[in-house]
């Protein structure tokens, strides 16, 4: 068995290569005793790949730097594999230069070759691979051109020739450009016979990059997302999946059971698919958010967001790189406070993990839906929207806060890559979809399936036994005990009550709740149990409350068991207050 170490620079399709190479033979996990993601898989019986993490140099002593470091020096590594953009070759063969001090044989792998043409750069592949002693292979990973080449390679061991035993160790970081320069100047031409043509993405970056067009061509995207997944294609969706569950799945189903005992007809029917079915239905609007991110994401302008909200950012003591794990907190915000491992410092990491669950995940979308529809119909894709800011403005507010008690340290530089633009491959889109989506499925076929069979019980049952009156169930008993604390919300009642405390598991258990209690008609229904002033209320508290408990889990392994019961009290209080002053303010206007 070959082990190959795949690394090299943020946005150089080292994600794109290590899926073509390896496929679906690939998990993932952490590596041992540090919470930084560890990435493997086999392109062959013969070929196993180590996914490293991506970094710019080998000489900050970030996490993912260290791991690095740590695994070429002690792991079992038979061949590096360094993929390089071959269209910035300077700025990204100052890494390649680090890893030639480990002395292992390397393949560098030069991929966005088509980017690389575009540009009228001519590289002279032989003559740069005698100057760097590495064996070169070109490839377009995007479109899996030359990865076989790349696999048939590592195979032969065609690498073993090639080992360079020059030490590579410059004084400084200006030596180091000058010998990559001096290199380069031989190996690479530019075509002096064509004139200098500006490129699609220096035009577009015009005025996605401009100061001012910037902000506001990045609310009109997310105006348009929202637009997009609640009024044109997500929602309509997903009105015909609850129609078709209400009208024809359950009362099938009904009809089926209607000679069963009562308690199990109404534990199939209200328990499961009441609880589930308030919750799947809202599978479409998340499909098309996630797809929206995905397209925005392989176009390569997610990088270009992270520039321009750098500036912002610092007014919080964070980087523009920081914004990444905000953007993906719109999905999860398990996933983005794991992203936020690539972030320089201890204290970015930490604050960054405070504010991430600030932003609205997916797993609010359902409550947003429900609420909306009842309540805001016309104006659905305006509250959603308007929610979605007011979650970055809190956390803006609450950055600055921290800044100035929690975390008074130096800010760090802010480095990323702007790759080149690029139509989003279908393929890719699609893939990435799906691995955002498919979680919120796995929970609705899991947690929530055992949250709602739970609930039912709850509400069916109480001291006595068996009961068809809820308000005498031990659900009604246990939101009666801390309705008090939401009535100055504007909602008192028990059933709001018991719904947040099941969001704690996981936020869709606030709708599929609320399915069970008040029926299939839960947008008629919840009409008579809040006034339009106390569901906005309610929406904005369940933006803010405390995380779910996957949430807390990840916070706690990443930062310790302080900082996770501090981020369960501060978005607690803080979500009580800004309710409190919503439904008190609104109350006066409306």
């Amino acid at each position: 068995m070959i082990t190959a170490a795949l690394l090299g620079n943020p946005n150089v399709g080292k994600t794109t290569l290590f899926n073509a190479l390896t496929g679906s033979n690939q998990y993932v996990g952490n590596w041992p005793g540090v919470t930084v993601e560890k990435k493997e898989g086999f392109a062959n019986k013969s070929i196993k790949v180590v996914d490293l993490p991506g970094i710019y140099a080998m000489d900050t002593f970030s996490n993912e730097e260290k791991i690095s470091k740590e695994f070429l020096e002690h792991g079992n590594v038979d061949v590096i594999i360094n993929i390089v953009d071959a269209s910035n070759l300077n700025r990204n063969l100052y890494l390649t230069t680090q890893l030639k001090q480990f002395h292992k044989p390397m393949i560098l792998v030069l991929n966005m070759l088509d980017v690389a043409e575009a540009k009228k750069i001519n590289i002279d592949f032989n003559a740069l691979a005698e100057k760097l002693k590495v064996t070169i292979i070109p490839i377009v990973a995007s479109k899996s051109k030359g990865v076989n080449d790349l696999v048939k390679n590592i195979e032969n061991k065609d690498f073993l020739g090639v080992i360079d035993d020059n030490d590579y160790h410059f004084p400084n970081e200006k030596a180091t450009y000058d010998y990559i320069d001096s290199i380069l100047s031989t190996c690479v031409k530019l075509d002096n016979n064509t004139k200098k043509i500006e490129s699609s993405t220096e035009k577009i970056d015009k005025i996605v990059l401009n100061p001012i067009l910037s902000y506001i061509l990045f609310i009109a995207i997310m105006f348009l997302m929202f637009k997009i997944t609640f009024n044109w294609v997500g929602q309509p969706l997903s009105d015909l999946l609850d129609g078709f569950i209400a009208e024809k799945l359950s009362p099938f189903v009904a009809g089926l059971l209607e000679n069963s005992s009562p308690w199990f007809n109404s534990l199939i029917v209200e328990g499961i698919i009441g609880g589930v079915g308030s919750v799947i239905v809202f599978a479409p609007i998340i499909m098309t958010l996630f797809l929206f991110i995905s397209i925005l994401e392989d176009s390569g302008y997610m990088s270009r967001v992270a520039l321009i909200m750098d500036k912002l950012m610092r007014k919080i003591g964070l980087s523009g790189k920081a914004f990444i794990p905000f953007v993906v907190g719109f999905g999860c915000s398990v996933p983005a406070i794991m992203s936020a491992r690539t972030l320089e410092s201890e204290k970015d990491r930490k604050l960054t993990a405070l504010l991430v669950p600030l932003m609205s995940c997916n797993a609010r979308l359902p409550i947003y839906a429900v609420f909306t529809a009842a309540f805001f119909p016309k104006n659905a894709d305006l509250i959603v929207f308007a929610l979605y800011f007011l979650g970055i403005f809190i956390a803006f507010l609450m950055g600055l806060l921290f800044k100035n008690t929690l975390f008074k340290k130096d800010e760090e530089p802010f480095i990323i890559e702007l790759p080149e633009y690029k139509v989003p491959e279908l393929k890719n889109v699609v893939r990435h979809t799906w691995d955002k989506g498919k979680g919120f499925l796995k929970k609705a076929g899991t947690i929530i399936f055992a949250m709602a069979i739970i609930i039912w019980l709850l509400s069916k049952f109480n001291f006595a036994g068996y009961t068809e009156e809820i308000s005498e169930s031990l659900l009604a008993s246990i939101g009666s005990i801390l309705a008090p604390l939401f009535k100055p919300l504007g909602f008192g009642g028990w059933e709001a009550s018991v719904s947040l405390i099941t969001g704690f598991v996981a936020k869709e258990s606030v709708v599929s709740t609320m399915g069970v209690i008040f029926g299939s008609e839960l947008e008629t229904i919840l009409t008579s149990h809040f006034t339009t002033v106390a569901a906005l209320s309610f929406l904005v508290f369940t933006l803010l409350y405390t995380p779910c408990m996957a949430t807390v889990a990840t916070i706690k392994k990443e930062y310790g068991s302080k900082m996770a019961w501090f981020s369960v009290g501060y978005q607690l209080v803080l979500a009580w207050i800004v309710s409190f002053l919503v439904y008190n303010i609104s109350a006066m206007i409306i």
